[in-house]
């Protein structure tokens, strides 16, 4: 890879009219040890739990042939063959879209029947060559996937859909024949052209936004939209724990102190070690806003003081269940998950100098030790949420 950047990765979702389960289906993958991203959003023919279901087989299906190195031929071949086919209508029960990022940063897409992928180099539609494999075989004998590969530079975006976003708005008065693919080309530039940094959440959630006021906010089928980002990493740095040895106090606080990003600290301990090492004053905030946590604290030079073990095990808590439909409350955890869902890059310096009020039999038995839930808390950003975690225990 010629230059550093950060692969931010996330899709935004809208059910069909009232159905509480979506039938498109998007999974993303990072494949740490061989520094792969694997993406794929598949759109289940109709809408609800058959079509979850559809769509469930289709991206599971797609992830697994993509991650075992098939190939694209042959990836392709597998895929199509093992899809069920409406006997009626001849036609596939799902669509899908697979973008495969791989160890040399090279882009490669496969897509098939749904809306063209859209590659975005700034504010401007960039178009690599694209090639059609017609496929062979009694099945699925001429049937085409469109495939592409590019390499990207910082500030490409990879912007993909399901129709429930072009075909939104369908028979209105507008958009007679749906919003369409040119119409979704001209918004995306537009909005990056007056945000050039929005990140892909943001985006994601523009385009959901826009495709559900097409369809006058009761959506005419399952809407979902991709967004793959190449950007200069955004970096958090949480600090939480005192270390064994406090003889080495000034290097660790040394390094907060150094660090080039946001920077958190979780521990009424560490923070007076913070500040007595950097003579600072630490403000107490007397505003109660989770009543399972104590208030928040400020000091000059850190973006948020926080109480220590508690406050990370409902961090890990909150990343767990969080989905594009949770809404964070205020609290000491939910900002905590709002700065780590805002970062690409989160570093944890973990002290291991053990709290003796953790090792009262009356503290609840899910109270676990520092270095566990910190250890959960980086799984979950790694697998979930793509995150490019490290870990220093002293």
């Amino acid at each position: 890879m010629d230059e550093k950047f950060f692969i931010e990765v996330n899709c935004q979702q809208r059910s069909h009219g009232e159905a509480r389960v979506c039938g498109d289906v998007f999974i993303s993958r990072r494949i740490k040890e061989e520094g792969r991203i694997i993406v794929v959003l598949s759109d289940g023919m109709g809408h609800g739990i058959k079509a979850n279901m559809l769509a469930t087989l289709t991206a599971t299906l797609a992830v697994n042939f993509t991650q075992e190195h098939k190939g694209v031929q042959k990836s392709i071949e597998l895929i199509m063959k093992t899809l069920p086919v409406d006997s009626v209508k001849n036609m596939n029960y799902s669509t899908f879209t697979i973008v495969e990022i791989d160890v040399d940063s090279e882009v490669h897409i496969m897509e098939y029947e749904n809306p063209k992928t859209l590659i975005l180099r700034g504010h401007k539609l960039h178009e690599p060559e694209w090639n059609c494999v017609v496929l062979q075989g009694d099945k699925n004998a001429g049937r085409e996937v469109l495939t592409t590969s590019f390499r990207p530079v910082k500030e490409d975006r990879i912007v993909f859909c399901s129709d429930g976003v072009t075909q939104s708005g369908l028979g209105s008065e507008k958009y007679h024949m749906g919003w369409g693919l040119d119409n979704l080309k001209r918004f995306v530039e537009e909005v990056i052209r007056e945000e050039n940094d929005i990140s892909a959440v943001r985006l994601s959630n523009k385009v959901i936004n826009k495709a559900n006021q097409n369809d006058n906010f009761h959506p005419l089928d399952d809407i979902s939209c991709g967004v793959i980002y190449f950007r200069e990493p955004r970096k958090l740095m949480i600090f939480t724990g005192p270390p064994q040895d406090p003889a080495i106090d000034p290097m660790f606080t040394g390094l907060l102190r150094q660090f080039e990003g946001k920077k958190i600290i979780c521990g009424a301990t560490t923070g007076d070690m913070v500040a007595r090492e950097w003579e600072e004053q630490i403000t107490d905030s007397q505003e109660i806003i989770d009543p399972d946590l104590p208030p928040v604290s400020s000091m000059k030079g850190v973006d948020l003081i926080t109480e220590g073990i508690l406050t990370l095990s409902k961090v890990s808590e909150l990343l767990k269940k969080y989905n594009n439909n949770y809404q964070l409350g205020k609290g000491p955890a939910d900002e905590i998950v709002r700065y780590l869902l805002e970062s690409d890059e989160i570093h944890f310096l973990v002290g291991t100098n053990i709290n003796t009020a953790h090792q009262d039999p009356t503290m609840p038995i899910e109270l676990e030790l520092r270095r566990t839930v910190v250890h959960r808390i980086t799984r979950t950003l790694e697998e979930k949420f793509l995150k490019e975690v490290t870990m220093k225990f002293f």
